[in-house]
Formats: C-alpha cells, structure tokens, sequence
C-alpha cells in the first residue's frame, strides 16, 4: 500500500486500486516470499510457519503502524479496503470534523478535507504553538493561513485530554487542556506513527528509545551481529519515519552492502549520516500546500513535486505497473 495517497483516497476511493501494490512485479532477479518473520540470527531469518531462509546480510525494515484508515492494520488487504470505505462513508455524511494531531498527516488531511469539501466545519488541534515547528517559522505560519483561508480552524497549544480511541476515527467530543469542549461527527485521532519493531527486539544487546524505535551503530546495525541492519522507521538514527528518510537510507544500504559482499569490510566503509534538516513536502490538497526545500517554498513547487500526484506514478513503475 502506498500511504502518502491514503489520505486523499478518503476522498477519492477510486484511488485505492492505484495504490495497493502487489509484489509480483517488484523483483526482477530474487523472489519475494509472504510471511510474518519471528526470528533472525546473524544467518538466517525463520518466518512463523518454520521456514527459514539463510542469509549472508539481512535487513530488517518492518515500518511502523498507524492510526486507521492511513496503514493496513494487518495483513488484510480486503479488511484495509473495508477499513477505508467506512471511514470514506462517514467523512462524507460527517458534518464537523476534528483532527488531533497536526504533524505531516493531520495538515494533509485537513487541507484535503477542506479542498474537495469546503462545506465541512473542520477543526486541528496541535499541542504545538506553531505548525511544524521543528521548521523555519515561515513554513508553519504560511500553512497555518492557508489552512484558515481554506476555512479550517487551527487550534495551537492545546491537547485533547479524552479521545476515546487512538486507533481509529470515532464520533463524539473532546475536552483541550484549556477546558473548551469541541465536538465533531468524526473525530480523526492522528498522533503519529509507532515503530513495529518486535523482531529487531528479539536481536541480542539491541537498545529501545523511549519512542520505541532502536538505536544503531554508525552503520545501521543495530546489535552484536555485524551483518544484520535496521532501516526506515524502527530505525534511531535521527532521521524522522518519513518516506524522506527512506530515500536517504536506501542508497546508502544500496551501496554499502554492494561493497561487503564483494569483499570490502563495512567498517571500511563510509557511516551513514542522517538529515541534518530533511525536507518536508506538505500538501493541502492536489493544488495547495508549502515545503521545506532548504528554503520555504509555496503552492507550485508543493504541487509539482507532490500534490499533483502524491508519487503515485513514481511508486507504481518502482513496482512494475
């Protein structure tokens, strides 16, 4: 599934068959085996029917989980489906809709929602004082307008003390720290992503944050086994869990193991060195939005790079369609 377009499929439904990608077309030398992985070893990895698959060099990159309808709660893809249409019939019949949680997914979707349906009372709560403001102030405070010129109400610095569900969209009121009551049709809890990182715990001496993600040496790995690697969004690096790391990660591990397995050590080989400030793409709906390009850039250069088509073409020819 390809989560930067699941927002904006609760909109246009039609999208999830763009976006649900199969794996049969991925791979053009190697295969690609479904099953749920519960042990790994320096040389092999056993899935949960017995299976093992032995390896000079593994990878664990196990993602992370989210809040519904953005990410398949399991292994589903006709549960995930079901999971978006609900979620698509009540936005659509919804009145008033609540966001807690204004990082990446929560301004997208409130700049969608407002975007294909500016009839809609939406409201987004950050327990931040500004939008993103780990950015330059201009990038949080030109979103902030646009999100209230398009008719979304921006609430900062405010937590919801009672949401009733973390996991999936509800109807019903929350109470902010200031003591205001709001309430939605639909209440979206959007409060970011959790590390799936059961199995990289299962590795010998690994360390856990606080956030649940694991910390590695300066090449990636994790524990004690010098072959095995964590990437993308389990990974403690100092990359954030944005589809913006992956694509500094992925090369690096490219080349890397390229290297190692045509004799070169991986301590011989140059670390791996995180964003210092990696970018961020923001769009509010297909012709709005603005980013960080190492500068604060506005609605063309959002569009063009992701709003117009949220990468959908990029990740459908990287599978094979």
């Amino acid at each position: 599934m390809q989560p930067p377009a699941a927002i904006r499929a609760l909109l246009q439904p039609d999208l999830l068959d763009q976006i649900i990608l199969p794996y049969d077309r991925l791979l053009t030398h190697g295969r690609v085996i479904r099953g749920r992985a519960t042990a790994v070893t320096q040389s092999e990895v056993t899935l949960e029917d017995g299976s093992v698959y032995p390896a000079d060099y593994i990878v664990l990159a196990t993602g992370s989980s989210y809040s519904a309808p953005f990410k398949p709660a399991g292994d589903s893809i006709a549960d995930f489906r079901k999971v978006n249409a609900d979620v698509s019939a009540k936005l659509a019949t919804a009145k008033s809709v609540l966001i807690v949680g204004a990082g990446a997914v929560g301004t997208e979707l409130a700049g969608e929602i407002a975007a294909a349906r500016p009839d809609k009372i939406i409201t987004l709560v950050s327990s931040d004082m500004s939008l993103f403001p780990m950015y330059p102030d201009k990038l949080g405070a030109q979103l902030k307008r646009k999100l209230e010129r398009a008719g979304v109400s921006v609430v900062l610095g405010q937590r919801a003390e009672n949401l009733q569900n973390l996991d999936m969209p509800h109807a019903g009121s929350i109470q902010l720290t200031d003591g205001r009551v709001i309430n939605a049709d639909l209440v979206f809890p959007v409060i970011g992503s959790r590390p799936n990182a059961v199995l990289a715990r299962t590795l010998p001496r690994v360390t856990m944050t606080p956030t649940g993600r694991i910390k590695t040496d300066k090449w990636l790995r994790p524990s004690q086994h010098p072959n095995v690697f964590i990437a993308g969004d389990i990974a403690d690096v100092g990359d954030g869990m944005t589809i913006v790391a992956i694509s500094r990660q992925n090369p690096w591990l490219i080349k890397t193991l390229k290297r190692a397995l045509s004799g070169q050590a991986i301590e011989e080989q140059k670390p791996y060195t995180p964003w210092k400030k990696a970018p961020i793409l923001l769009p509010l709906g297909p012709k709005n939005g603005n980013s960080w390009m190492f500068a604060t850039v506005g609605d063309w250069v959002t569009r063009q790079m992701k709003g117009k088509d949220l990468f959908i073409s990029k990740y459908r020819k990287a599978f094979g369609r």
